[in-house]
């Protein structure tokens, strides 16, 4: 198999156990006997265990290379990703979330940092689709979830379950990645020193912070947000995020060519355009029809968001693409997951509605800095070949 589609198989690979957990979480919280503010700190975990790891991930995974921590990072993921959901209480579920917050950080700036080189050896542009490719595996994974609900399974179980159906084939298909050559590591590992990131990156950040928020905030929200505010049960609960995922894949899989036609800026300025539409049509729905309408429009318009913020980072030269991805990868996951407990505490005191409402906020501050994106802010050093992978 081609190395940009072994890539991207990894990419659907990885997030198929963690999507499942997502229609689950109102099924922890009733079980735990949760309020929205209690659920809210216990998602403090995830965060948490982000801001240990990634403070030293950049330069573990460049001495090492991002195939041995996509290896090492499957292990550790798939061994803990059912943890939450086996929580007896809530203090043992915040550090559940903070393990698998270590976890998560690790194998996602691997599986980054092996899609920037590959485009790199093999000239493809390849970040906008493996990032696809993820959308696709968590929205497989939700709506395993979701039949799991169905059939009655326990949260615990059941994601279990898919982690160990997961496991070997991520295994298998992960050692198959070449091997780079150690003096890359070495090389990258000596001479870099961390020093604060440039006016470029922090505009980058900056940008991706309110994409990752929302996407965030619709992964874990969305379930909850149809039962309290519409009263969905079962199955239905699981539905909008599953349009979401398989809207934010469809943005995903046609961002390389977008790109390639009308450039980074004009691509994110109008996805954020589409976001901050979405979101409004969600806070004034007045059924789950249109709240799923809503949540469609905000997977198209978060969907290329990352991607393209990767391959800006990944293309400064003020340090090693992994330290770069590192910084960025700790400000999208940081948004990513304290986008949740921030809408939970609003949500406790004033509602879900109110709660997704703050999200306008980062949204707009996104569309300010979409124009950081441009090429000339990245200070890129080469041209990749704007073609289809095949």
């Amino acid at each position: 198999m081609p190395l940009q589609r072994l890539v991207m198989l990894i990419f659907f690979l990885q997030p198929i156990a963690f999507g499942a957990w997502l229609p689950r979480i109102p099924d922890v919280q009733a079980k735990l006997n949760l309020g929205t503010a209690d659920l809210a700190i216990a998602l403090l975990g995830l965060p948490i265990g982000t801001l240990l790891t990634l403070s030293f991930a950049g330069r573990v995974v460049s001495r090492i290379g991002g195939r041995a921590a996509i290896i090492y990072g499957f292990v550790f993921f798939l061994a803990v990703v059912s943890l939450p959901a086996f929580a007896p209480t809530v203090t043992l579920l915040f550090f559940s979330l903070m393990i698998l917050g270590v976890a998560l950080s690790t194998v996602e700036l691997g599986m980054n940092v092996e899609a920037d080189l590959t485009e790199k050896v093999t000239g493809l542009i390849i970040m906008s689709r493996s990032h696809g490719f993820w959308s696709l595996g968590i929205m497989f994974g939700s709506l395993l979830g979701a039949g799991a609900i169905v059939i009655g399974a326990p949260p615990h179980w059941s994601i279990l379950a898919i982690a160990v159906v997961v496991l070997p084939i991520a295994l298998f298909v992960s050692t198959r990645l070449p091997k780079l050559p150690e003096s890359h590591h070495a090389e990258t590992a000596a001479t870099y020193r961390f020093k604060l990131p440039g006016l470029a990156l922090i505009g980058i950040c900056a940008f991706v912070f309110g994409v990752t928020m929302t996407e965030g905030a619709i992964a874990d929200w969305s379930a909850v947000y149809l039962r309290d505010v519409f009263g969905s049960e079962g199955a239905q609960m699981g539905l909008g995020y599953s349009v979401f995922a398989f809207m934010v894949a469809a943005g995903r899989f046609s961002g390389d060519y977008m790109k390639g036609r009308f450039g980074p800026v004009a691509i994110a300025r109008g996805c954020g355009i589409a976001s901050l539409a979405g979101m409004l049509i969600i806070l004034v729905a007045p059924a789950p029809a249109f709240a799923l309408l809503g949540f469609a429009a905000i997977g198209v318009g978060v969907s290329v968001g990352f991607p393209l913020a990767v391959t800006a980072s990944a293309a400064l030269t003020d340090r090693p693409a992994a330290a770069s991805l590192a910084i960025l990868s700790f400000v999208a996951l940081l948004g990513f997951l304290v986008g949740p407990p921030i809408i939970g505490f609003i949500g406790e005191y004033w509602g879900l509605r109110i709660g997704l409402a703050v999200l306008m906020v980062p949204l707009f501050v996104s569309l300010i800095f979409t124009h950081m994106l441009t090429p000339r802010a990245t200070e890129n050093s080469g041209r990749l070949v704007e073609r289809e992978a095949v």
